[in-house]
C-alpha cells in the first residue's frame, strides 16, 4: 500500500516507500567511484533519487520501469527534493496498486468525456460528426483516448492528458472561430479533437510513457491520418474535399518541416490550428515545470532547457502603485529685460531647430506603412526566428 507521495515528501523526512521507477542511469563520480541516479514517480509527481552506495549490488536489483521499495533521506539540492537512497529492492507488480504510480489529469475524466460528446453533437455539419462518432463508438479506441497522455515529457505528461490537450485546443477554436468571420468552426474543431490522434498509439503508458515501436518508426502525424482515413472509407459518401481538408490539418499542425511537420499550414484553418495547438501546449509546459519546484524559494526556476530560459514564479503585486504626490511650483520669479531676452533668444533658435528637423527626411519611417517597406508579406514562408517544438 502505497503511504508516502512525492509531493508529501518534506525535507530531512526519512522515507520508506514504493515508487516507480521511470528511469535509471549509472555513471561515474570524478572520484572514480560508482553512482546510481534514478527517477522515482507516482501519481502526485516524481522525485530524483541518488545511489551513491553498493550501487554494483542495488543496479542489479531491479531495471526501468519496475517497482522498487526505496529507504532513504530526503534533502533539498538547488531547489529540488531529492531522496538519498540507503536501502532499495524490487516488489512484484502484483503488491502495488497501479493507480498509486502513474500521474493523472487533475480534470475529472468523467467530466472530460461528457465535454468531448457535447463537443461532437453540436456539429453542424453531418459528415464530421458522422465521422468522429464513429470514433466515439469504437469502445477500445475511446478507452485509449481517454487514458493516453499528450506526451512523453514535453506537456500534459499524465493519464488522460491527450484528451485534456485536446479539448483545451478544441475550446480555442471554437473562440476563434466566433471572433473572426468565414471560419470553418467545424472543421477547426474536428482538427483539433483529432489532430493528436495518433498518439493513442505513439505512446505507451501501461507504467512509464515511452514510445512504441510504430511511434518510433511512423511517428503520431503518419498513423493519425491513417486512422483517420481508415474512418472516412467506412462512411458512405464522405465528402473527398472534407476529407482533404480534415487530413491536411492533421498533416500541418506543427507548422514547419524542422518540427517534424510533412507540411506546413495552407489554409487559415491549419494556420489557426498549430498557433493554438502551440499555445496550449507551452502554457501547461511552463506551468508544470513552475509546479516542479514547490520547495523553492527562489523567485526563479531552474533552468528550462527546450525554452532556453528561466522563469519568473512570484506572482505579481494586485496592487496599484501609490499615487505620487507632486510638489507645489514656487510662484515664478520677476523676470528682467536682460533675462526676457535671453529667453526670446532661446525660444527662437528651439523654434528654428524644430522646424529644420520637420524638414529633414527620418532615417527610418515611423508610419506603419514605413517600417514594412521591403517587408516580406507572406503569411506562410519560413519564420526566421527560432521556435520551440509543439506536441
Amino acid at each position: 500500500m502505497k503511504q508516502v507521495f512525492v509531493q508529501d515528501i518534506q525535507e530531512r523526512d526519512r522515507v520508506e516507500s514504493p515508487f516507480l521507477v521511470r528511469d535509471k542511469i549509472l555513471a561515474m563520480a570524478k572520484n572514480g567511484k560508482p553512482y546510481m541516479t534514478l527517477k522515482l514517480m507516482d501519481r502526485s509527481g516524481e522525485i530524483e533519487g541518488r545511489v551513491w552506495d553498493r550501487v554494483d549490488e542495488y543496479s542489479g536489483r531491479f531495471e526501468k520501469d519496475d517497482f522498487i521499495f526505496a529507504r532513504g533521506k530526503a534533502s533539498v539540492y538547488m531547489g529540488k527534493m531529492q531522496l538519498i537512497v540507503q536501502e532499495l529492492e524490487r516488489i512484484d507488480e502484483r503488491e502495488v496498486n497501479l493507480a498509486d504510480f502513474l500521474p493523472v489529469s487533475q480534470r475529472p475524466l468523467d467530466e472530460m468525456e461528457s465535454a468531448l460528446r457535447q463537443k461532437v453533437a453540436s456539429m453542424d455539419d453531418p459528415n464530421l460528426r458522422a465521422l468522429l462518432e464513429s470514433f466515439l463508438a469504437d469502445d477500445e479506441f475511446l478507452r485509449s483516448y481517454l487514458r493516453a497522455p499528450a506526451a512523453k515529457a514535453m506537456h500534459h505528461v499524465y493519464l488522460g492528458g491527450l484528451l485534456e490537450h485536446s479539448l483545451a485546443v478544441a475550446d480555442l477554436a471554437e473562440d476563434i472561430s466566433a471572433r473572426y468571420p468565414g471560419i470553418n468552426r467545424d472543421l477547426l474543431v474536428a482538427g483539433a479533437l483529432l489532430h493528436d490522434v495518433g498518439k493513442v498509439g505513439e505512446l505507451s503508458y501501461q507504467r512509464s510513457f515511452d514510445y512504441t515501436d510504430e511511434g518510433k518508426l511512423l511517428g503520431h502525424i503518419v498513423m493519425g491520418v491513417e486512422m483517420v482515413e481508415e474512418r472516412i472509407r467506412q462512411l458512405d459518401d464522405f465528402p473527398a474535399r472534407t476529407g482533404l481538408l480534415l487530413k491536411h490539418l492533421l498533416l500541418s499542425h506543427h507548422g514547419q518541416y524542422e518540427y517534424g511537420s510533412p507540411k506546413r499550414p495552407m489554409t487559415m484553418e491549419a494556420v489557426i490550428l498549430n498557433f493554438i495547438d502551440d499555445l496550449d501546449s507551452k502554457i501547461n509546459g511552463v506551468r508544470t515545470h513552475i509546479e516542479k519546484e514547490p520547495d523553492s524559494a527562489a523567485s526563479w526556476t531552474a533552468y528550462h532547457r527546450l525554452y532556453d530560459r528561466y522563469f519568473y514564479k512570484e506572482p505579481l503585486l494586485a496592487s496599484q502603485p501609490e499615487a505620487v504626490a507632486v510638489p507645489a511650483q514656487p510662484a515664478a520669479a520677476p523676470v528682467s529685460a536682460a533675462s526676457k531676452k535671453g529667453q526670446n533668444a532661446t525660444s527662437a533658435k528651439r523654434e528654428s531647430d524644430a522646424s529644420t528637423r520637420k524638414s529633414r527626411k527620418p532615417e527610418m519611417g515611423f508610419t506603419l506603412g514605413d517600417q514594412l517597406k521591403g517587408k516580406s508579406l507572406d503569411l506562410f514562408s519560413a519564420d526566421d526566428e527560432k521556435k520551440e517544438p509543439q506536441g
